[in-house]
């Protein structure tokens, strides 16, 4: 059978159909790129905000017009919704967030030890996911009560994969020419604490039993880290890129969001981060409007924002979810000024990338070739990931796709940087 997956939002949601593409391969059947090859797709559907539920069930409407006769929605956006799911067409069935992890077992008819029988390959999905970098769950759910996510809602309580599960899991993405792995989960820095670990044990173990190239960590409470924590990027295979999300840099405001973090624990951890990784990239998510939100709040986190001088990062404008306890909140904010506060934040957030981008020309870095965009004079155009997260791109004599080199940053056109391979 033809499967076409497809998957919306975060990289653990990425994680989790790359998951999938693995054991439908083991049980003989063939991912396709495109939803007009397929007889069969599933998509990993997300519920973040107002428009990523929009998104979730445009993409199932385009994939029935393409002539998919069987779809089965999963993921957050389908566990909150199942009936609304289950109404749109050409939906085999709903698969929750809990029986996520057997969906392709049920579908097959298959025992779900059946998939940990063996060592599957781990290759990357064809088409639009055709990914260089693989994506590792290591951890589910959260137990943090942030007053505007629904995200806790539709995946549970926080839960650790075992450190072996993960490994194994590492060693077949390896096994499948993957270059880069990224860590995911919910709540990755809670990792371990049912087993009395740490989330630097996990790394330590993976650098030490796996022969990874390239190793980088997905969103990290900043709760969860201390200064120590910033020795294990000692170990230059752990790549130089930190995403701590603020959500805001105003403390009043924090503390209405249930965030455990102020704006100067905030700060004296990324000062310790620096102080390993001075050149390091470190981005950020935020959100614009959040109820109650005063000019006065918004401004202290446009000062905090500029002070930290991120090199990237999110920005979200505030989108009441049912069953949080912010959209009970009075004080909303009005769509026209969530808006207007986003531009404002994504414009110094901008400015501060641009600064960043701009201090590494003339630098050589790492890239990590992830796409092929076009042939001519100069050879093919490579674009892909450096350690740091800068998007690079050069031309090489032949495609390079998957394959890392040592670029010399020259120019910057549109955000991305222009090298040469040396």
């Amino acid at each position: 059978m033809k499967i076409f997956l497809d998957t919306i939002g975060c990289r653990l949601n990425q994680a989790e159909i790359e998951n999938m593409a693995r054991q439908f391969r083991a049980a003989g059947h063939e991912v396709v790129a495109t939803a007009d090859l397929a007889e069969m797709a599933v998509v990993n559907t997300c519920a973040v905000t107002t428009q990523a539920a929009s998104d979730s069930r445009s993409k199932i409407r385009n994939i029935a017009r393409a002539g998919v006769g069987e779809i089965i929605p999963t993921g957050c956006w389908t566990t909150l919704q199942p009936k609304e799911a289950a109404a749109l067409p050409n939906v085999l069935k709903v698969v929750t967030n809990p029986a996520k992890d057997s969906l392709v077992a049920n579908v097959l008819n298959l025992q779900p030890e059946a998939f940990d029988l063996e060592l599957l390959d781990r290759t990357p999905i064809p088409g639009l996911h055709r990914r260089t970098r693989a994506f590792i769950k290591a951890q589910d759910g959260c137990d943090n009560k942030c007053t505007f996510c629904i995200t806790t809602v539709a995946r549970g309580e926080s839960r650790s994969r075992p450190l072996a599960e993960v490994i194994i899991e590492i060693n077949a993405a390896l096994a499948g020419a993957s270059k880069e792995i990224v860590l995911t989960g919910v709540h990755l820095g809670s990792w371990g604490q049912e087993f009395n670990c740490h989330l630097r044990d996990l790394v330590k173990a993976i650098l030490r039993e796996t022969d990874v190239q390239r190793l980088r960590l997905s969103s990290l409470e900043p709760w969860d880290l201390d200064a120590e924590f910033f020795a294990l990027w000692n170990d230059k295979r752990l790549m130089p890129h930190l995403h701590l999300p603020l959500q805001s840099g105003s403390d009043s405001t924090l503390k209405r969001m249930l965030r455990k973090t102020t704006t100067a624990s905030f700060r004296e951890l990324v000062n310790a981060a620096r102080e390993i990784m001075p050149k390091a990239a470190l981005t950020t998510d935020l959100i614009a409007g959040f109820p109650g939100e005063t000019e006065a709040e918004f401004a202290e986190t446009l000062e905090f924002v500029t002070e930290i001088g991120f090199t990237g990062g999110h920005v979200f404008s505030y989108s009441p979810r049912p069953g949080t306890a912010a959209a009970r909140m009075k004080g909303q904010t009005q769509p026209e000024l969530r808006k207007k506060r986003n531009h404002i934040l994504q414009e110094a957030l901008e400015e501060s990338a641009r600064q960043y981008r701009e201090s590494f020309i003339g630098a050589t870095v790492s890239a990590l070739w992830e796409s092929t965009t076009e042939y001519g004079e100069l050879g093919w155009k490579m674009e892909g990931w450096s350690e740091n997260y800068l998007r690079v791109s050069a031309f090489a004599k032949a495609p390079r796709w998957n394959e890392v080199d040592q670029v010399e940053l020259q120019t910057i056109n549109n955000g991305i940087m222009q090298g040469k391979i040396l």
